[in-house]
């Protein structure tokens, strides 16, 4: 995936830039990470600009942000009951669990959208429940901007920085990923746990 990214971003420049990043938000398998400091890279070869590389980066990011918005609007609450309703007694959930999750995003929602955009994989899927809690659509998109941009600006200026070792540099992102990425397994273990603790309780006291 690599070859393709770097085949793209040099043949395209600025606007492959854009397309890939834009792509890397709804398909988060592909590696910013790898976009980005290669980005960055390129600005030491050839004529393009760390700001450009920073402002399109950026622009995609926004553009595949809004295209999961969209898809979590579509998907909405509303929706998701209909399916609890019908298939949550499998898992021991209820449409009050989906609303005190959805009360939740929406007290914090707006932190979370800005920092999860420099954790790997979340800063991608954040944008469906941002769509799916109705968030302002204005808020959402100020906060993801500036949580973009200073994860945009990070990485291409380190990429411009070391040059030729960008690859260097994504290693020790992909470290970084997988970190995250076990983090969040336990995370989801505890709280899973911790899920069925309380309903095992629930059914017990009644």
């Amino acid at each position: 995936m690599e070859a393709w990214i770097t085949e793209i971003t040099e043949k395209f420049g600025y606007f492959g830039i854009l397309l890939l990043i834009a792509l890397e938000n709804v398909f988060p398998p592909i590696p910013s990470e790898v976009i980005l400091t290669f980005g960055g890279y390129l600005t030491t070869t050839t004529n393009l600009t760390v700001t450009g590389v920073v402002i399109y980066s950026t622009l995609g990011s926004v553009l595949g942000a809004v295209i999961l918005y969209g898809i979590g609007l579509i998907i909405d609450i509303q929706k998701i009951e209909k399916i609890v309703n019908r298939w949550g007694h499998i898992l021991r959930l209820t449409t009050d669990d989906i609303h005190k999750a959805n009360g939740w995003f929406e007290k914090y929602g707006v932190w979370t959208i800005f920092f999860c955009r420099l954790v790997p994989l979340i800063r991608s899927l954040i944008s469906l429940p941002a769509g799916m809690s109705h968030m302002n659509f204005g808020v959402f998109l100020l906060f993801t901007t500036l949580g973009t941009l200073i994860w945009n600006i990070i990485l291409v200026n380190i990429g411009a920085a070391v040059g030729g070792s960008w690859e260097t540099i994504v290693h020790y992102m992909d470290i970084y990923s997988n970190i995250v990425y076990a983090i969040l397994a336990l995370l989801i273990i505890v709280f899973v746990v911790i899920f069925i603790r309380k309903r095992v309780r629930k059914k017990n006291s009644n």
